[in-house]
């Protein structure tokens, strides 16, 4: 093994997102067989999956620095926009 961690080899986010921007425009295209298609959306599915994941692990860490009533700056966990 390399001694790197599975965090430390994932592919960048933004590479993922690339990547899954690809697959639909070649679904979009429609030049693809059956099969090569459907070999698409299953990496597409499987990206999707992997980046709304990664999403999720990032969001559990965003704080937002706010001000308490004495104005000393403290961190709060983001509130989410749906609740």
């Amino acid at each position: 093994m390399n001694g790197k961690s599975a965090k430390e080899t994932k592919e960048p986010f933004e590479k993922s997102l690339e990547r899954l921007e690809d697959v639909v425009h070649q679904l979009e295209a429609g030049e693809k067989g059956l099969e090569e298609s459907l070999t698409l959306f299953e990496s597409g599915v499987a990206l999707s999956r992997q980046l709304s994941t990664r999403l999720e692990e990032v969001k559990h860490r965003v704080e937002v620095l706010t001000k308490d009533a004495q104005g000393k700056l403290k961190a709060a966990p983001l509130e989410d926009d749906a609740a």
